[in-house]
């Protein structure tokens, strides 16, 4: 992630509170206790101790990968050291300035869930996994999770905590949202039953909007020095709304979120958009799941959950830093000829917005 830093002689106590969240049709009012920040020490001569996460604050731009590696038989490699690795900015080798292994970072997640007409009969088994999942990952004293779901517009169910009470609340009430007229089966009052014509209108899902939203809006003024991850449980078909896919992804590179993408829905229905969902999870820095059955999505959850334990963290002060709100693409290499040999992946997002120049 993109800091400004400063040299710091003290700790300022953080800040947060609980922001109201707009564009929402549905909102379920959240009010959290806000801590009032602490008086700022008179600086002294002494040097504050850093501890371990912390990011040292010097004057000038920085930018944060999240990354993990897989052997060719996608297992999960932990122990990379930094010489294995080189990253590049627009093709450009860059120094890497500081190189973590199983970040320890708080995390802020959205799961954001489908709940138009493709996923009436999958929806009880993605609500199952999901909340099996966040029992198992979530950290009561560092992690926080809302809960979003969608058809043509969005509804935040909860908004970011770490209660696992009011999570499972939230996912329990998350419901198939049948179209007007719709009877069951397919079958809309009055037409005949749902055709590869009419199917798409019998219930719109605007996937794009909802993943934008949630970027700008939810995960975007999460605190700095989080990981913020998206777990989308969808088709992957949109069919409405206002955002196309590449501003999704534009907005979750912005907001520094890593999409994981669950494709799951009915065949009826025209089964599972894979390009769209493989997309955005790629250039996200996440992966896209394609589970067949109830044991496949919930081997998808588990796979999510030891990715998220297995991440490494890169910085690098990049060589321009020219504040101009551009979009610079990232890559990660592998620098150790046996990883090369051994067909090593590292898969990381593909790319960052830079800071626009501040406005006069």
């Amino acid at each position: 992630m993109l800091l400004r830093k400063q040299i710091i002689l003290t700790f300022i106590a953080a800040a947060f509170f609980a922001a109201s969240f707009v564009g929402f049709s549905s909102v379920e009012a959240q009010q959290q206790n806000a801590k009032s920040p602490a008086a700022t020490p008179t600086p002294t001569p002494t040097p504050a101790v850093i501890e371990d996460d912390e990011v040292i604050k010097v004057d000038t731009e920085v930018v944060n990968v999240l990354f993990t590696a897989q052997d060719r038989n996608r297992r999960l490699i932990t122990n990379l050291a930094q010489r294995d690795i080189r990253i590049l900015e627009n093709d450009k080798p860059q120094e890497i300035t500081a190189f973590a292994k199983q970040v320890d970072l708080p995390l802020s997640l959205a799961i954001l869930i489908d709940t138009s007409i493709s996923q009436e009969r999958t929806l009880p088994a993605e609500k199952s996994a999901a909340i099996s999942f966040l029992e198992s990952v979530v950290r009561p004293t560092k992690d926080e999770v809302a809960v979003i779901s969608f058809t043509g517009e969005s509804t935040l169910e909860q908004g970011m905590t770490n209660n696992m009470q009011r999570l499972r609340r939230a996912i329990d009430r998350v419901q198939f949202v049948p179209p007007s007229g719709y009877i069951g089966g397919g079958v809309i009052t009055g037409t005949p039953p749902a055709s590869s014509d009419n199917q798409m209108t019998a219930g719109s899902t605007a996937i794009w909007d909802s993943i934008w939203i949630t970027s700008d809006e939810i995960l975007g003024p999460a605190p700095e020095k989080t990981r913020r991850a998206i777990i989308l449980l969808s088709d992957g078909v949109n069919t409405s709304g206002r955002k196309k896919l590449d501003d999704a992804i534009q907005a979750a590179l912005k907001a520094e979120a890593i999409i994981y993408a669950v494709g799951v829905g009915d065949d009826f229905y025209g089964g599972v958009d894979r390009g769209s969902m493989s997309k955005i999870a790629e250039r996200t820095g996440g992966r896209a799941f394609f589970p067949r059955d109830e044991r496949e999505l919930r081997e998808a959850f588990k796979q999510i959950e030891d990715e998220m334990r297995s991440q490494y963290l890169i910085a690098y002060e990049p060589s321009n830093q020219t504040l101009d709100g551009s979009y610079r693409k990232i890559e990660i290499q592998l620098a150790n000829q046996q990883l090369q040999k051994d067909k090593v992946k590292v898969t990381h997002r593909q790319g960052y917005f830079a800071k626009s120049p501040q406005k006069k």
